[in-house]
């Protein structure tokens, strides 16, 4: 697990120097605090002796220890010293695909996972990466061909951000490597503003600053000859539906889960797990206990509003498979890392729970270096509570005389209420949307600010320059992707494709490198994925509600409580801090000059919305959140003389930053 920044140029004044290089390492320290490495033509030979010719690269490398912590630095080259690669991330088969290149002639001088790839690609050229079971980042500069191969795992774990300019392409595991070299524009993108106050992310489609691109999950890139081609190598399968028994379909599934998860425990550095209380989490610990002769250890945090507190669970669980279980409260004053959390982000990024993830893995670092998690159920096995209400939408939608009284907005009769959660909450929302269609009201359930309130909030100077822009494009590309299953499925595979790569892995990854932690996502393992997305709804989700397929092929791991409790999430809550704690800083940000100066909101709006919140005409903490997100980042990023060279501790330090 590490960062990785580079270049390739095609002429002299294109080129990076040396001391640039490091500049961008230097922004990466973070994800990789052990160690660092670099490779540049200006300061190496090709095979033949002479001087490398055009095009020439630049590859650095920032690293954390995990696998051949002695041996294993980075880049490593093959035995002809002509391919060179960077990796950020972890290949999980190295093993057995080491064995089977050593069998092809391969010699290799290390026992890292990394140097597989350089010796895949030589035996399987693009290919390898079809070969790679893991999460990964890398780049590979092929000097025999001039050639420079970038790729990025199948589901996104690992980042991978570039710019390509005119002679010349440079990339890196996060933007603020990039903008570490010089002349490195900064214009805001207000389509990506727009798509974040939509989605609570900045999509991969786009970056927020103009001129920047991130490589989708599931692709490779070749820059070639001045020329950048990028090519999908893989996609999860839901097109492709099998049919399966029941207990097929469990066994299949114990199988490759418990796999992935032996895969994911090979270390050489401590390693555990965090620990929600939930199904997907309790599985992984149940699987890790079961292969591991020690006693596993476990991470959970929590909060002291009861609503979002898991702790009970998580203990529970930490008994019945017997961990070295700790955990940690999270309270309003958690809230003075915003400013580190923004920096690290890179990007505007509104999913409030980035707030106990990064306080988490700050938390585990102090013990381990690994740490398991059960990201991915939910989007693979249907766990999120708003495929339920997918499902019972879809079964309004076949009776013509419901979506007739939908039309009438009758749910505007209910009862109102601002309590996290509630159930009559869920109801009005619900309702709400029934008289739209299938993607039209998904969209508006997970929305931040819909159509109708961005339209409100925007001044017609921002409405202007976004004339060309419909956000919803997004949401209908990610429905595209998965056109002949039902629509919950369908729907699933667009959480897919969209939110659980640009949102939860996204935060994942950022907040556990700031700290220099490693997260590993069994779930994520390529071959459960393909099988959960060849499995019917059916097997998923029923009235009982969903992760069925989880529930009773993990069953025996699960205590009878957690296989029973609702979803709760990973949010804090804002509802309350707004309205007590945060409260000044909410106000004195949003209603701020510089915010106002801006010209991007209307300040009735803002006003109106700060005064329902707080009166509790309304909940908007969600919107509200994202606007203080966004202006805060601005602050930062956009406001600066120059881009933030380190991570600020404070808001005062961010002040002084400006």
């Amino acid at each position: 697990m590490c960062g990785i920044v580079g270049s390739v140029w095609t002429t002299a004044d294109s080129a990076i120097s040396p001391l640039t290089l490091q500049r961008m390492m230097s922004r990466l320290t973070h994800r990789g605090p052990d160690d660092s490495g670099t490779f540049h033509s200006e300061e190496s030979r090709d095979p033949s002796g002479t001087s490398a010719s055009f095009p020439k690269a630049a590859l650095g490398h920032r690293r954390l220890s995990i696998i051949d912590v002695e041996g294993g630095r980075q880049p490593i080259s093959n035995e002809t010293g002509d391919i060179h690669v960077v990796l950020n991330g972890e290949i999980y088969n190295f093993v057995e695909l080491r064995d089977e290149l050593s069998g092809k002639g391969h010699r290799f001088a290390t026992q890292t996972d990394t140097e597989v790839i350089v010796h895949a690609y030589e035996e399987w050229g693009n290919d390898c990466v079809t070969r790679l079971r893991g999460m990964f980042a890398f780049a590979i500069w092929d000097e025999r061909q001039r050639v420079l191969f970038l790729a990025r795992d199948r589901l996104g774990q690992k980042p991978l951000v570039f710019r390509e300019e005119v002679g010349r392409i440079l990339f890196a595991s996060e933007l603020k490597a990039l903008l570490a070299v010089e002349g490195m524009p900064g214009a805001l993108n207000l389509g990506a503003v727009d798509l974040f106050l939509t989605y609570q992310y900045v999509p991969d489609t786009t970056c927020i600053l103009e001129g920047f691109r991130k490589l989708p999950p599931g692709h490779y890139a070749i820059f070639k000859r001045g020329q950048l081609d990028v090519q999908s190598y893989w996609t999860p399968p839901f097109n492709t539906p099998a049919e399966r028994s029941p207990g097929e379909w469990q066994s299949l599934l114990r199988e490759r889960l418990t796999e992935a998860v032996q895969l994911r425990m090979r270390s050489d550095v401590p390693l555990g797990a965090f620990l929600s209380g939930g199904i997907d989490s309790t599985i992984i610990v149940g699987l890790m206990r079961s292969l591991s002769p020690k006693p596993i250890e476990t991470f959970s945090i929590g909060f002291s509003v009861a609503a979002f507190d898991e702790t009970a669970y998580a203990r529970e669980a930490a008994e019945k498979f017997g961990t070295r279980h700790r955990e940690h409260i999270v309270d309003p004053s958690a809230i003075e890392v915003l400013p580190q959390i923004i920096w690290h982000f890179d990007e505007p990024f509104a999913d409030s729970s980035a707030i106990p993830t990064f306080w988490l893995s700050r938390w585990t670092r102090q013990h381990v270096t690994v740490a398991l998690t059960g990201d991915g159920g939910d989007e693979l096995f249907a766990g999120y509570d708003r495929y339920r209400a997918v499902r019972l939408a879809s079964q309004f939608d076949r009776i013509p005389l419901l979506r007739h009284f939908a039309a009438l907005r009758l749910w505007q009769s209910l009862p109102f209420s601002v309590k996290p959660k509630s159930r009559l909450r869920r109801l009005r929302r619900f309702a709400a949307e029934l008289s739209e269609t299938p993607v039209r009201r998904y969209l508006n359930w997970i929305s931040y600010f819909n159509a109708v309130q961005r339209s409100e909030l925007y001044t017609d100077t921002m409405q202007a320059a976004l004339a060309e822009q419909n956000a919803d494009d997004y949401i209908t590309w990610a429905y595209e992707q998965c056109k002949h299953r039902d629509f919950v499925t369908r729907t699933t595979a667009a959480d897919v494709h969209s939110y659980l790569p640009c949102d939860i892995l996204r935060k994942v990854d950022i907040a556990s490198m700031a700290h220099g932690l490693e997260c590993r996502s069994p779930f994520l393992d390529h071959p459960v994925a393909e099988l959960a997305a060849e499995m019917p709804i059916e097997m998923k989700l029923n009235r009982k509600g969903g992760k069925r397929a989880l529930i009773e092929t993990f069953s025996d791991l699960l205590p009878a409580s957690i296989q029973r409790r609702r979803k709760m999430g990973f949010g804090v809550p804002l509802d309350s801090w707004f309205r007590d704690e945060l409260k000044p800083l909410l106000e004195s940000t949003l209603l701020g000059s510089t915010c106002l100066d801006r010209g991007y909101f209307r300040e009735n709006v803002l006003r109106r919305m700060l005064n329902e919140h707080a009166t509790r005409q309304a909940d908007h903490s969600s919107r509200l959140w994202a606007l203080l997100i966004l202006e805060l980042w601005c602050q930062m990023y956009v406001d600066s003389p120059t881009p933030p060279q380190s991570c600020p501790t404070s808001f005062a330090d961010m002040i002084t930053m400006r």
